[in-house]
């Protein structure tokens, strides 16, 4: 499939479709507004009907009868870094445990890296992404841990994504060692003051070895008084108090979420809060699964997100994180795909992502199979035959 035409007045229809997913149950069967020999019509990027198969159009998109499902929202990247942590990796793989600290290295290399070298780097991960599918990413900053460094990576990511989150408090860096509170002074200050122009969210680590709730609340009250909505890393190597406080602060997602209990579950589901699962990180950390199929149960909204960062998930592949959800996660096919697409947009809260509908951006993906259930069947095969970004195809 090649690149058609993006100009505003030029229609376009994706025709032939064997099995849409919209995600839009007026528009077809089940949750997952299934819809059979289709087509979708498109204008400037924005969808402007779905339809039968045979809809008009300027121009035309053959999709051969495979199945189409909405493009991915990746809801929780890290993707401007320089170096990598392979050896990280393999001693992990050896039995070492993970600990938060390892992003100290990462935050070395970035430092050191050009500005036109991190460009390049995030546009490589950024283009890989899209390869799988990925229409829609979130970009937090967190390797640099400085003023200059922080407010530099958010300018970068500002070049690949709109959906930018400032990470200063990720760890304490080693010119803050002993000094946590006087680095989340810091944060809270001279290096927000910086990075907000360039940020969408607030995120703060809220974790044993990172930063406790007092200074997680800190940073995310700072950044909330500046116009920047919440995100919180919360729960991820034990039970704590991130997930209560990611409640509180009315953020918008509170992702890990591996360790849940009772009453993070109950808080989780009377909130607007989205639990992100991220089980590539699990997976490369060898943690345990989190019991999403309790949440899901007991009502929680979730999303799945890949998480990709050189310590605990360097991986691009939301079909591989949908994979370890429907098998560790316990949860049906049609609940990953769906978390992986309109539960990344509302975990960004967005509406204009995450399905195929009248009004929504044109982000689609064509499968080289007849059905979305083969994201999972058929586990580390490429199966993304093109995508649709914005109108534009690849």
């Amino acid at each position: 499939m090649s690149d058609t035409s993006h100009e505003v007045d030029v229609t376009t229809v994706l025709d032939n479709i064997g099995l849409l997913a919209t995600h839009d149950e007026s528009a077809g069967d089940g949750p997952l507004g299934l819809v059979r020999n289709a087509s979708v019509v498109y204008r400037g990027g924005r969808i402007v009907s779905v339809g039968p198969a045979g809809q008009a159009a300027d121009e035309r998109i053959d999709a051969l009868g495979a199945c189409v499902v909405p493009g991915f929202v990746d809801s929780h990247t890290h993707l401007v870094f320089a170096g990598d942590r392979a050896d990280e990796f393999s001693a992990r793989m050896a039995g070492q445990p993970y600990a938060a600290g390892g992003i100290r290295t990462s935050v070395s290399a970035t430092r050191a890296a050009s500005t036109a070298e991190l460009v390049r780097l995030t546009a490589l991960r950024r283009a890989e992404a899209r390869r799988a599918g990925i229409t829609t990413l979130e970009i937090k900053s967190g390797y640099g841990l400085d003023v200059a460094n922080e407010a530099r990576c958010l300018q970068v990511a500002e070049e690949f994504t709109g959906d930018t989150t400032f990470l200063g408090a990720h760890v304490v860096p080693p010119e803050f060692e002993g000094r946590t509170d006087d680095y989340v002074h810091h944060v809270c200050t001279d290096m927000l003051r910086a990075a907000a122009p360039h940020a969408r969210w607030v995120d703060a680590f809220c974790e044993v070895g990172a930063f406790d709730a007092d200074q997680s609340r800190a940073v995310l009250l700072a950044g909330a008084a500046v116009g920047l909505g919440g995100r919180l890393h919360a729960n991820q190597l034990g039970h704590g108090p991130g997930v209560q406080l990611a409640v509180e602060m009315g953020c918008a997602s509170a992702d890990h979420c591996t360790y849940l209990s009772d009453d993070d579950i109950a808080a989780l589901a009377a909130s607007d809060t989205v639990a992100t699962f991220l089980p590539a990180t699990d997976f490369s950390t060898r943690q345990p699964y989190p019991d999403a199929r309790r949440a899901i149960d007991a009502g929680v909204a979730v999303a799945l997100a890949t998480n990709c960062n050189p310590g605990s998930s360097y991986t691009t592949s939301m079909s591989f994180c949908m994979a370890l959800a429907v098998r560790d996660l316990h949860m049906t096919m049609e609940e990953a795909l769906l978390a992986a697409t309109v539960g990344g947009a509302r975990a960004l809260r967005r509406t204009d992502v995450g399905r195929i509908a009248p009004g929504c951006r044109a982000d689609m993906v064509v499968l080289d199979a007849p059905s979305y259930t083969h994201l999972v069947y058929r586990p580390g095969v490429p199966l993304v035959r093109a995508v649709v970004e914005a109108g534009r195809i690849s």
